[in-house]
């Protein structure tokens, strides 16, 4: 299925509800342009000579990770862009950067922040579920002025050298936290991204935003049903 008008919602959501509805959103490619954690962690990086000489010290160190797959590798990169921060000093550090972020309006997208208040106008209980971290998101969407939103996000803990990943939000993990969450179903589910199939897969009505037409056959595939797919920018 496709659906050109990046205004129209899909059928199912345009429906008026007789019951409160869930709706899930995920974050990173669908209302936001890129990585917004990952652009903290690179802005971190450009703003300290310290960090890239620490990153270069520890490259050989880094490329023993990456024999352990990409995940350990980039989960080093952010331990050393967090080092010598505690949770106060973080904190500041991400609202300061939420708020730079919304600066750049083209940054989000437009027509999936559009979708997502009609869903909450009509009575929806949206969650977001992102593999982004807890505090950065938070402050973004209350940048933006959203608010009633439940999010269910990556965290980080304290440890002896700063702040580092305690919880990765991603793939199947993000079944897990909405079951802990007490969401056990959920009528739509928006993504743009493969990794997202068992959020997809429990979903009345899978989404897939700006997604190609290779990516949505093989996630039909590997659904077993068609989704919607919608042009959003």
């Amino acid at each position: 299925m496709y659906n050109a008008e990046p205004e129209a919602a899909p059928a199912q959501a345009a429906a008026a509800p007789a019951l409160v509805r869930t709706v899930l959103f995920d974050f990173d490619g669908v209302l936001i342009h890129g990585d917004a954690f990952g652009l903290f962690v690179r802005e971190r990086y450009a703003r300290s000579p310290l960090r890239k000489l620490l990153a270069a010290l520890a490259l050989p160190w880094l490329l023993l990770r990456l024999l352990f797959g990409r995940w350990w590798l980039l989960r080093s990169l952010v331990h050393l862009a967090l080092a010598g921060l505690d949770e106060r000093r973080y904190a500041r550090a991400a609202q300061a950067f939420a708020a730079a972020l919304v600066r750049q309006p083209r940054r989000f997208n437009r027509d999936a922040l559009q979708a997502l208040r009609r869903h909450q106008a009509a009575g929806d209980r949206v969650i977001v579920v992102t593999g982004c971290e807890e505090v950065l998101v938070r402050g973004i969407f209350d940048e933006l002025g959203l608010e009633g939103l439940e999010i269910l996000a990556s965290r980080l803990g304290p440890g002896w050298s700063g702040m580092r990943v305690r919880r990765h939000n991603f793939g199947p993990a993000k079944l897990r936290r909405l079951a802990e969450h007490g969401v056990d179903g959920w009528a739509l589910a928006y993504s743009d991204s493969v990794h997202d199939l068992p959020m997809l897969k429990a979903a009345g009505e899978a989404v897939l935003v700006n997604g190609t037409p290779a990516l949505c056959k093989r996630l039909e595939k590997k659904l077993g049903r068609a989704v919607t797919r919608v042009s959003w920018y």
